[in-house]
């Protein structure tokens, strides 16, 4: 009888292990499945940020090259406009 006692409260006792087992993998397993939601989120983004990133700098490339489009049209109108003063002051007047 004795021996019966035990066995029945080792099966219990197992029971209670083997649920807790599972709950505890159950939430491991959740753990898991969050981070790689999480991992994929984030792999997202910074997919989203390279994008940004090449549109910024094709950007950047088209305002660099009005930026010395302008320039030589400034260095272009510098020399006009000297040119026309010499004129100016050269003629008599």
């Amino acid at each position: 009888m004795l021996a019966a006692t035990l066995s029945i409260a080792a099966l219990a006792a197992i029971s209670a292990i083997s649920r807790r087992l599972q709950s505890q993998n159950r939430r491991h397993s959740h753990n898991v499945a969050s981070a790689a939601d999480g991992t994929t989120h984030v792999v997202s983004v910074l997919g989203e940020v390279s994008g940004a990133a090449t549109e910024t700098r094709a950007s950047a490339e088209i305002v660099l090259s009005a930026s010395q489009t302008v320039e030589n049209a400034v260095s272009d109108l510098r020399g006009e406009v000297e040119d026309f003063l010499k004129n100016v002051s050269l003629t008599p007047g």
